[in-house]
């Protein structure tokens, strides 16, 4: 292969101008060596004297051999020289060899530019494109753009090709061959061209696109083969190019398929006729829908709803139109059907109107008296749904008014019960205490199912310890079981539970309080076991027991079902009915299980929970210890009833606490200073008198103290607002009426922690 290149000449090469030097200057002291010589040899008619003529010989001879000896060793330079410089020669054949090699080696078409992008050397490769179409390969010394104008103005380029986004060039030479061209500089300023074959990929790529427009073609021709409808798309020279079995099956006359016919030769010419104002309207860009009855192949009359959508290219241009053709045939008959029916009926109708008339003057009447029956009963229905509904939000509203005297007394029957009396004024204040204790369940029960039906409780579900919960409830029902001569077993647990605590307790407490009822004799068991994720809560009891057809209805409001030979008791049967409102409002299954004779198991199903990590305070400063009980302990009460004010201080002082009572902050500002007066304990109510509530006053007065006094807030608002807002504030909440045995056991826990 011939390889164009462009070399310096020999002259040029500083080794040859070396040479030329060293052998000019040889030739020059040959000269002088010969001229030394003949004048030696020809001095003989002017010879001086013999030792002069033999001393000057001496030196000539000398000046002879250290010429001789400088031209030998330049020769041998020369020759040296001479050698390397033919290494060079070989080794820069050499290398321009491998570097044709290499390039005639690379696949690609192959072509260097000079720093004046002017065409030095190319592979065969890049000239076996040019010989491809008959025309001789570029010469060496043509530049790129020269180079660019010949391949297209001689066709050899056909396409090009460009992307911002991809590398290079892409050309389609004239034999359907795709070239990719991609340009390197070099490091002189110089330029390198790559010619790279991309048909392969070209044609992969067009294969992959051919297939998946085949693809997309069959799952377009799929869909449209199932659907109940002629589907077609004809070109702008009303050619078919596309439609679906149905339309083929209509229009396909003798077995051909209308594919690739025009459409007035699938159509007779008078129907074509009657189309061709509607084809002329979609090639104006509009959609055209209209309705034309036709004749098929087997002579069949049909009604088509046709819909023309024409079909717009990327510059506007309108290149066809989509066909959609359905099948009204029935719908047609349809209508005619219905509109002859119509018309039948509208005789008969007629002739019906005159018989219906005084029928309907009678129905009138009737309709009339059944009116004012309805109205009348409507109106008793919404007097009674208002009736009731006053009387639920009633008994809901007023419950702190009814429970503000029943705790004073209470508070004061506790003191009572707490001084020494003789046996009958004992008896006297336990009758009056029962009593009370009688009027409490009593009013506590229809004031909550009141409450429950208003929507006025509303659950505060949190995780808590049962430990708390347990343990209080036991120590409180202990006491009502051994009066009862019953024995109250408990079964202790520290298992964490997602509940609201209250609302839990009320239900634990209507458990004990129907097993203490309906126990004669023997024992009663509180206590809990573990089921996965839940926490069963159970109440057992040695009682008479409940046949199993009234075990779903002790659950109803005012049901109870008393064994025969049992005393009446006062209870309302509400109990279980609170219990199952209670349960289904935080979603705890509540369960019973009985056995006539033998007793009842009551059971309420709570999910576990988790404790929120919460970090334990202590105040230094706290001095004072009761753990022995409550003596000396002071006490603020703040409330505005001064029944309860007085009712509360006589049960604290009977537990040996040292009391201050007040009606608000400034009754408590007027009997001491509250920022330096000497507390344990704040008890206050919520609900004041002058727009005042217990929270802030118990807050304004913590807030001038240096050592905050721990707080119980007794209320008889249920709201979970106000159970979050104290709860947040670190005090306890207590709901009235208040027992005197949990009260002490509160004030016990909280002077002692």
């Amino acid at each position: 292969m011939p390889i164009t290149e462009q070399s310096d000449s020999p002259q040029d090469d500083p080794r040859d101008r070396r040479i030329a030097k060293l052998e000019a200057e040889n030739e020059r002291l040959r000269r002088i060596r010969d001229a030394l010589i003949v004048r030696v040899e020809s001095g003989a008619a002017h010879k001086p004297e013999p030792y002069a003529a033999f001393e000057h010989s001496v030196v000539l001879a000398e000046q002879v051999r250290e010429r001789t000896e400088a031209l030998n060793q330049a020769m041998d330079e020369l020759k040296a020289s001479n050698k390397a410089l033919n290494r060079a020669r070989e080794e820069a054949e050499t290398s321009r060899q491998r570097l044709s090699d290499a390039i005639e080696s690379i696949a690609d078409g192959f072509v260097l530019f000079d720093r004046q992008h002017r065409l030095i050397q190319s592979n065969s490769r890049f000239r076996s494109y040019w010989h491809s179409v008959g025309l001789a390969a570029p010469e060496p010394g043509i530049s790129v753009t020269d180079l660019k104008t010949r391949a297209v103005a001689s066709g050899l380029v056909v396409e090009e090709h460009s992307h911002p986004d991809s590398e290079g060039v892409v050309f389609l030479l004239s034999n359907e061959r795709w070239v990719q061209m991609t340009e390197r500089p070099t490091r002189e300023g110089g330029l390198v061209a790559l010619y790279s074959d991309i048909t392969d990929v070209k044609n992969s790529e067009m294969a992959r696109r051919i297939k998946a427009l085949e693809e997309s073609e069959r799952w377009i021709r799929v869909v449209t083969d199932h659907v109940p409808a002629l589907i077609a798309y004809v070109g702008a020279d009303m050619t078919i190019q596309f439609c679906n079995k149905v339309y083929e099956g209509w229009y396909g006359r003798k077995g051909e398929s209308p594919l690739g016919k025009r459409l007035n030769e699938i159509h007779s010419p008078e129907f074509y006729q009657r189309l061709l104002p509607q084809i002329l309207d979609v090639m104006e860009g509009h959609n055209v829908t209209f309705e034309f009855e036709e004749t098929g192949e087997l002579g069949d009359t049909r009604y088509m709803l046709r819909s023309y959508v024409p079909n717009v290219d990327e510059q506007g241009d309108i290149i066809g139109f989509f066909v959609l053709i359905r099948d009204i045939t029935d719908r047609r008959k349809t209508a005619l059907a219905l509109e002859q029916a119509y018309d039948n009926l509208e005789r008969r109708v007629k002739e019906r109107t005159a018989a219906l008339t005084g029928l309907n003057n009678q129905l009138r009447q009737e309709i009339t008296e059944r009116a004012a029956v309805e109205a009348r009963l409507r109106d008793a229905k919404l007097e009674a749904e208002r009736a009731n509904l006053s009387k639920t939000k009633f008994l809901a509203a007023v419950s702190h008014d009814l429970l503000q005297p029943l705790n004073a007394a209470r508070l004061f029957t506790s003191a009572l019960l707490e001084q020494s009396f003789g046996p009958k004024a004992e008896g006297l204040v336990r009758s009056v205490s029962t009593s009370l204790d009688d009027v409490e369940n009593l009013l506590g029960t229809l004031v909550d199912i009141s409450k429950l039906d208003a929507g006025v409780i509303k659950p505060d579900v949190t995780a808590f310890d049962l430990r708390d919960l347990l343990n209080n409830i036991a120590r409180e029902f202990r006491q009502m079981a051994m009066a009862e001569g019953l024995q109250l077993d408990f079964v202790a647990s520290s298992a964490i539970v997602e509940s609201d605590s209250q609302l839990l307790a009320r239900i634990l407490r209507n458990f004990l309080t129907n097993a203490i009822r309906y126990t004669g004799k023997g024992r009663i068991l509180l206590g809990c076991r573990r089921q996965g994720d839940h926490v069963l809560l159970q109440v057992w009891d040695t009682g008479p027991g409940i046949p199993e057809d009234k075990l779903t209805e002790i659950f109803q409001e005012f049901k109870r079902i008393r064994p025969a030979g049992s005393q009446p008791d006062k209870g309302l049967g509400l109990g279980l009915a609170i219990v199952d409102k209670i349960s289904r409002m935080l979603g705890h299954e509540v369960t019973v299980s009985s056995v006539e004779g033998r007793g009842s198991a009551f059971s309420v199903r709570v999910p576990v929970g988790r404790l929120k990590p919460r970090l334990k305070t202590e105040d230094p400063n706290s001095a004072r210890s009761f753990d022995s009980g409550l003596g000396g302990a002071t006490i603020w009460v703040i409330d505005n009833d001064h029944a309860i004010c007085q009712g509360m201080k006589t049960l604290l002082e009977g537990w040996d606490c040292h009391v201050v009572t007040a009606v608000s902050l400034a009754d408590l500002e007027r009997q001491l200073d509250p920022a330096k007066g000497a507390v344990d304990l704040i008890l206050a109510d919520y609900h004041l008198d002058n727009d005042e509530n217990g929270v802030d006053v118990v807050a304004a007065i913590n807030g001038r103290r240096s050592c905050p006094a721990p707080v119980v807030m007794i209320t008889a608002n249920y709201t979970n607002e106000l159970k979050q807002q104290v709860r947040e504030l670190g005090h306890l909440l207590m709901n009235k009426p208040v027992k005197p045995l949990k009260l002490r056991s509160a004030l016990s826990h909280l002077l002692r922690s």
